[in-house]
């Protein structure tokens, strides 16, 4: 696909190119923008380009998008430079769930910015109006949290922080839905509607395999074949991270009550660097998938 589609910005920035960050990066690319990655140095630059280059082929090969990928890689760059992000019109953020480094991020991109451009976060859980609160254009500012894998994702969650222009819901709609997704629009909330739900069942989970009430083998399969949940909520788990959960939950235990108190076995995996499918080993063994 080489012309982009009305709805979405001709030219979007994306800082982290991490696996979200790629996808991210990946899924603007394919629907016809022109894209700049921003990493912290030349390594993490060159991660990024790789890593975003061959999603961009697999995607061809499979045939899931139209396109000659010499031409889609002539839209995509990669830089250490936050100038870089000067002519975006969107710029979206990946970098991890740490609170002071989001904020460091996201103040550094916006000085960087043209005063009409629109800042978004991919945050799963953290407070857009927090986050809002510290920028010097808030009302430029909302969430679009995308879900990995992104390519294969239909869904992307908006966050309206309380300082969001009101325009910016239809905008971030149009955006979606170029990107041939669908949006959700929740309103800022700890955890929002989709990392609350998913951490509430996760960590009940994760309780019941503490108690020895089944194994997590067959807890997924009960809310897979019992509820048409893709993946369980002990592989998702591992899928997404274990040290990604363990943050959310803090965060959301510390927000809304004891009802997202992480349990000990989630703790001490992470303790124990057993992270899920990125360290070979979480709620399952990946060492020997491909």
């Amino acid at each position: 696909m080489s012309e982009v589609s009305m709805a979405l910005p001709a030219k979007v920035g994306v800082l982290g190119g991490g696996r979200m960050g790629a996808g991210i990066a990946h899924a603007f690319l394919v629907n016809g923008c022109n894209v700049v990655v921003v990493e912290r140095d030349e390594a993490s630059a060159q991660g990024a380009r790789e890593r975003v280059e061959s999603a961009a082929a697999k995607s061809i090969e499979r045939g899931s998008v139209d396109g000659n990928l010499g031409e889609m890689l002539t839209r995509f760059d990669v830089s250490v430079d936050y100038a870089a992000f000067a002519d975006r019109e969107l710029v979206v953020e990946a970098v991890p769930e740490i609170w002071d480094l989001k904020v460091s991020s996201l103040k550094a991109v916006e000085e960087h910015l043209a005063a009409d451009a629109i800042l978004a976060s991919n945050t799963s859980s953290l407070s857009m109006s927090g986050l809002a609160a510290e920028l010097q254009r808030p009302e430029n500012f909302l969430g679009l949290h995308f879900f990995n894998p992104v390519p294969a994702s239909t869904l992307i969650e908006v966050v309206i922080a309380k300082q969001s222009a009101p325009a910016l819901i239809e905008r971030a709609r149009g955006w979606v839905a170029g990107l041939g997704k669908t949006a959700v629009v929740v309103n800022d909330a700890p955890g929002f509607a989709s990392s609350r739900l998913g951490v509430a069942i996760a960590l009940e989970a994760m309780r019941m395999v503490e108690e020895g009430v089944a194994s997590a083998q067959d807890i997924d399969n009960a809310m897979v074949l019992g509820y048409k949940h893709p993946t369980g909520p002990l592989k998702t788990t591992d899928i997404v991270g274990l040290d990604v959960r363990l943050g959310i939950a803090e965060y959301l235990h510390e927000t809304l009550g004891d009802r997202f108190a992480p349990p000990q076995i989630l703790r001490d995996l992470v303790a124990a660097g057993h992270l899920g499918r990125k360290t070979g080993k979480g709620f399952y063994d990946w060492s020997t998938t491909k």
